[in-house]
């Protein structure tokens, strides 16, 4: 048996297993996209009065008849367990703007003779359906710009989190009196949605993780907003965008600049922490490598420079607590003015040192860079990956740098 046959199956005996017992479920006042009605609401679907929306894996109808309610849309709720499907009925009916449907949810989206929808949503439902299957079907009948909205597990009550591959795993729903069926569950991390997501043609507007309120349960929801991409000439896409989103920073980048005077000289400030180090700084957005270094130098020394002046050595990668260091190695030799501290706040003052008698201690990043200019100094520094380097001439003694 297939896992979505193992989870149609297990709904089916859930519901009847509710059936039996008489079950009764209080209405909603508001949409509870995790478990314990914290959060945000039906909001999340945006301006969704009059539209035509999806619910995908209903249950008992809970949501889509409180969205046909209160927001007066028409909405068609797609369930495959039959006795899921059944107390929806007995509950509601044919209620004004509420269809309920039994269907496998990949068989519906299909086949179904409904052209599109304004939005589509699920509440925890997608978890139990092989998303490379769901998605791909969906797409298609969500209109361009049209919303996606859904919640899915995150960590399970034994505190078991997300995996980060398509494929499902055991889990189990709890029945009154203590017993509990198995299911089949896709529990992915929010990366490997987002990348399913942009796969079947959705942009990924924001992915929160809802917690339980209680700091001693470790359940957790995966809560993700989309939007159906819309459709663009080929020749205007160099490349497919991810996501609206800006992507989460994980390096800090940065430029060092190695000054030289007519005597081989290297320029090195007194930094108030105690070390020494050659100007530079962080590249703001927008900037390149050797824009940076030019306004760095200015800033910090007065020297000025053009960007043209800039000789790009190479780009150097380590790690600083635990966050990723990026630093771009830039040579200028020709500049005007003189060094003077023009932020004394942070460095004290700026001298010509001898690359024979070079002061200490020396700020980590400047170290590195004095190191890739000249390999043969006597610097000891913790090690940097050179994962780019130009071939241009450099110092005579030293040769050129290649590829």
């Amino acid at each position: 048996m297939d896992d979505n046959s193992v989870n149609e199956q297990a709904w089916t005996r859930y519901g009847r297993h509710h059936l039996d017992r008489g079950t009764v479920v209080p209405e909603p006042d508001r949409f509870d996209w995790g478990f314990w009605g914290t959060g945000p609401g039906d909001e999340l679907l945006g301006e969704i009065t009059g539209q035509r929306i999806l619910d995908i894996g209903s249950g008992i109808g809970r949501y889509p008849a409180y969205l046909a309610r209160t927001r007066q849309a028409e909405v068609h709720a797609v369930e495959a367990s039959a006795t899921q499907h059944q107390r929806a009925v007995d509950r509601y009916g044919t209620g004004p703007g509420l269809q309920l449907v039994h269907n496998n949810a990949v068989e519906y989206l299909r086949n179904a003779p409904t052209p599109v929808y304004d939005a589509a949503y699920s509440v925890h439902g997608l978890a139990y359906i092989d998303p490379h299957q769901l998605l791909p079907a969906l797409a298609p009948r969500v209109r361009e710009g049209g919303k996606l909205v859904f919640s899915v597990l995150n960590t399970n009550s034994d505190g078991v989190g997300p995996i980060g591959e398509v494929a499902a795993r055991d889990e189990f729903l709890p029945l009154k009196g203590g017993d509990e069926l198995a299911v089949r569950m896709w529990v992915l991390s929010p990366a490997l949605w987002e990348d399913l997501l942009v796969e079947a043609g959705f942009l990924v507007e924001d992915i929160t993780v809802l917690t339980a309120p209680e700091a001693t349960s470790p359940v957790a929801c995966t809560l993700i907003a989309a939007r159906r991409r819309l459709t663009v000439s080929p020749r205007r896409v160099t490349s497919r965008p991810r996501s609206t989103r800006p992507p989460l920073a994980n390096a800090a980048f940065g430029v060092g600049v190695i000054v030289t005077d007519a005597a081989g000289h290297v320029l090195l400030g007194h930094h108030r922490s105690g070390v020494w180090e050659c100007p530079g700084g962080k590249v703001d957005a927008g900037e390149s490598i050797e824009e940076a270094a030019v306004r760095e130098l200015q800033e910090e020394t007065a020297l000025r420079a053009e960007a043209g002046d800039v000789q790009v050595l190479a780009l150097l990668l380590d790690e600083v607590g635990g966050t990723n260091r990026l630093t771009a190695v830039a040579l200028v030799s020709s500049y005007g003015g003189d060094p003077v501290a023009a932020e004394p706040d942070l460095v004290s003052r700026w001298v010509w040192a001898d690359t024979k008698a070079l002061p200490d201690p020396l700020f980590v990043p400047s170290a590195q860079a004095l190191r890739t200019w000249r390999p043969e100094l006597p610097i000891d520094h913790p090690p940097a990956r050179r994962i780019s380097q130009i071939s241009q001439p450099m110092n005579p003694r030293v040769g050129r740098w290649q590829c």
